[in-house]
């Protein structure tokens, strides 16, 4: 007699009535899983804390792995010494991406950080997967409890159903400030559209006859009405020796609405297209057999952020004022994408440092959030230049240290001096002799 195929029993089964919400308690719950985030995530975890990431996407990484950005900006100073300003984190991957060949260092006006999109994001997920930091990916947030000054709880809505997350701080590293919103919180809004970037990765480059900047963005200056391209200037960054480029030549909008959302996604891909068709035509040494590898999930730049204890002002990132309560520092320039058809760039000296303040982390009326990232609260030009890979990671190890400091009290406490000894590798201040657990 034959043998079944399979002793496998299939039930039928019908969704329960009432709330089946699976429900978690930690120390730290943090919202995005980007730069900051990781940072934060990372960071509270060392620091012995038990700890929950969040992140809309369904994998780990935001937009540094997953919007294919490839390039780690505003971690060094300007020329000529290009010091290094920002630690943590960037130690590890640093070590173990320059171990495999997947970063290589390039020398400018400062000093920007190619990577391995794919290499970094294995990184990060075997990191987070070494320290027990529990995720809950594809998720968004459907609710948020504050009471009494304090968030109380959030509810996520996920394709397996709710999760609720009690914890006793919280970080939004959300990008455009999806926990503060949902809590009721103050938010800011530009009052016109600050263009992000649909990125893409393109193989088949023959970097032998590779263009340089200025001669892409002259040219694209002069066509981009032919190829119907809003922007007029970008940049290819080419990792060597592999035979691909990173194009960041577009502009699309970043609109908070789901609908014009998914549309701006859609139209960022279209752009790529005609931006390669101008690059093969334009440059066809170098890009005539070039074809898209991967289109990057959209780059949004500022959508939305809080409205916090302090704003970050463009007159003190000008000035490079140094606040008491610092928790991160870069010499990144304005880099402000408000006009359709390019952005304001504004350099920097050699010795010039600027500084992101907590108490622009901090929504006045919460005593337990703290935001990291892209969605601080400064001007529009001020949070142009401090939204950039390199003071993102360390304002997320800065949330961390100012969460652990604050324990079950209100991070508007924090002291000042305690924090500065433990973020001193990342204000450039003596390292304490014995490291704050």
């Amino acid at each position: 007699m034959p043998h079944p195929l399979t002793e496998l029993k299939v039930s039928t089964v019908r969704k329960e009535h009432g709330n089946g919400a699976a429900h978690l308690r930690a120390d730290v719950c943090v919202v995005g899983a980007g730069a900051a985030g990781a940072s934060a995530a990372i960071e509270s975890a060392r620091l012995g804390r038990d700890v929950v990431l969040v992140d809309a996407l369904p994998v780990l990484g935001g937009q540094m792995v997953n919007s294919l950005i490839g390039l780690f900006c505003g971690v060094f100073g300007n020329a000529p010494e290009r010091r290094r300003l920002t630690y943590g984190i960037f130690d590890d991957i640093f070590r173990d991406l320059g171990a495999t060949g997947d970063l290589y260092f390039n020398e400018g006006h400062t000093m920007t950080v190619f990577y391995d999109e794919v290499a970094l994001g294995r990184w990060l997920e075997a990191t987070v997967a070494a320290l027990g930091i529990r995720v809950i990916t594809g998720a968004v947030i459907r609710r948020v409890g504050l009471d009494d000054g304090r968030v109380r709880g959030l509810t996520l809505a996920t394709r397996f159903g709710d999760v609720t997350i009690d914890a006793t701080g919280y970080v939004d590293a959300s990008g455009d400030a999806a926990l503060t919103w949902e809590a009721g919180l103050p938010c800011r809004v530009p009052e016109r559209p600050i263009y992000g970037s649909q990125q893409a990765v393109v193989e088949r480059v023959d970097e032998a006859h590779r263009p340089e900047p200025a001669e892409i963005t002259a040219l694209l200056g002069e066509r981009a009405d032919r190829y119907g391209l809003p922007r007029r200037d970008g940049l290819a960054f080419f990792f060597p020796g592999r035979g691909t480029a990173v194009l960041n030549m577009t502009h699309i909008a970043a609109p908070l609405d789901a609908v014009t959302a998914s549309a701006a996604q859609l139209d960022g891909k279209a752009q790529v297209d005609r931006v390669l068709a101008f690059l093969r035509d334009a440059f066809p040494r170098a890009f005539g057999d070039a074809r898209v590898r991967a289109y990057g999930f959209p780059g949004r730049r500022q959508a939305r952020w809080i409205a916090a204890a302090h704003q970050l002002s463009t007159d003190e990132v000008r000035a490079g004022t140094r606040f008491p309560d610092a928790v991160a520092r870069t010499a990144w320039p304005i880099e402000l994408h408000d006009r359709a058809d390019g952005f304001v760039w504004e350099m920097f000296g050699p010795d010039h440092v600027h500084y992101v303040p907590l108490r622009a982390m901090l929504p006045p009326d919460a005593d337990n959030l703290v935001a990291a990232g892209r969605c601080v609260d400064g001007d529009a030009a001020a949070l142009s230049s401090v939204r950039v890979m390199g003071p993102c990671v360390a304002m997320g190890a800065g949330a961390a240290h100012a969460l652990d400091l604050a324990g079950t009290g209100s991070l508007h406490d924090v002291d000042a001096a305690a924090l500065t000894a433990r973020l001193a590798a990342n204000l450039g201040e003596p390292v304490p002799e014995r490291s704050a657990p």
